[in-house]
């Protein structure tokens, strides 16, 4: 089969298209899935890069969960992608041979864990640990092929499985209820975008920091608001001062009850103080830097909730699945690319110059699912 391997740490050039690759075959429990389109994602980039630092060197070369003595799950060569949509095409001994032809999401998570078990504490996932769908065929667990009923096409659906589980389980950790407040900031990448859907679709109400170009998207997303931040970063970054008074005019008298961050960086310290008192904050991305300010002040004495938060459990995933069937939520994919195009469509990904997702379509099936998203 065509797959795109990583080979190793660095720049684009570690991505190598291969046309040899075997087609795995599904182990017990397992299903073999014809790959119809996969979503890019930060953790793409970040882990060819190997830019996820270390605790004791935020600057040093590793992978994702390499941290604090781990051993590493990721093996090179890689097939990348978590978010793949197909359709099954064989199954592996215990699963019903009635599954072939179904139509499936995958669930991006390796749990490692059973069922009824909700700790995320050794969780992998598919294109890190085990191979992903930057290739014509995957395998899988039986329990992470999740079938899918919906009108969207596969490339579409192909937006949900990273973004949405991530976003999903950042709202569950900081138990955002319907009528409550929620300041998103990168709202419009992947996650951001998605919080905005998912907040309402538990009936909370999601305002937006972005930029400026994107207010009336996000906004006919589910935005109440939308904050650009040019209105206060300057040359030497962001004006926290200016920060809040613009926050603060947007809300027109709400409380902030939880922020989801995405961004990190310098805002860090304002998110906190514009938090009310008792308020939640939980992040799963720090594109705008890792290394934050924190007065704990501010922490302690507004007896605040810091809340990490990385991928979801399996009853995010089905939750988000059954918002896709009931129509709650809705696909923004901004672009496909081909498979053999991999190395031009992440140069395009990390300029953030869009809102939503990009997906990744082998070229076998371009002009089944992907001509009509392309660029």
């Amino acid at each position: 089969m065509t797959a795109m391997l990583l080979t190793g740490h660095g720049g684009p050039e570690k991505l190598d298209l291969r046309h040899d690759v075997p087609v795995p075959k599904p182990a017990a429990g397992e299903v073999l899935v014809e790959v119809s389109a996969c979503g890019m994602n930060n953790t793409d980039i970040k882990v060819r890069e190997g830019s996820y630092g270390a605790e004791d060197d935020p600057n040093a070369v590793s992978t994702w969960r390499a941290r604090a003595g781990e051993e590493s799950t990721l093996q090179f060569p890689r097939i990348q992608g978590a978010d793949t949509v197909g359709t099954i095409v064989a199954v592996g001994d215990g699963v019903p041979e009635s599954r072939i032809g179904e139509r499936i999401m995958v669930d991006f998570c390796i749990y490692n864990r059973p069922e009824g078990d909700d700790s995320l504490r050794d969780i992998d996932y598919y294109g890190h640990g085990r191979d992903g769908g930057f290739a014509e065929y995957m395998t899988v667990e039986s329990g992470n092929a999740i079938k899918v009923e919906s009108e969207m096409d596969d490339a579409e659906l192909a937006t949900f499985s990273c973004a949405y589980q991530t976003g999903e389980h950042m709202l569950e950790r900081a138990g955002l209820a319907a009528g409550e407040t929620v300041l998103v900031t990168g709202a419009a990448g992947g996650v951001g975008s998605g919080i905005i859907q998912l907040a309402r679709a538990r009936g909370a109400i999601p305002y937006a920091i972005t930029s400026k170009g994107k207010e009336d998207v996000l906004k006919d997303l589910g935005a109440e608001a939308t904050i650009p931040r040019q209105d206060f970063q300057g040359p030497n970054g962001t004006d926290e001062q200016a920060f809040i008074d613009r926050v603060e005019q947007a809300m027109d008298g709400r409380e902030i009850d939880v922020v989801a961050d995405l961004v990190g960086g310098d805002m860090f310290n304002g998110l906190l103080r514009l938090l009310r008192p008792e308020g939640r904050y939980t992040t799963a991305g720090t594109i705008g830097g890792a290394v934050v300010p924190l007065d704990t002040r501010t922490l302690y004495l507004k007896h605040l909730q810091l809340h990490g938060s990385s991928q979801g459990r399996r009853q995010d995933f089905r939750r988000v699945v059954r918002y896709i069937e009931a129509g709650k939520i809705k696909s923004i994919l901004h672009k496909t690319w081909k498979l053999s195009e991999l190395r031009e469509a992440q140069h395009d990904f990390v300029s953030k110059n869009y809102v939503g997702k990009m997906a990744v379509v082998p070229d076998s099936k371009w002009e089944q699912v992907g001509a009509k998203h392309g660029g």
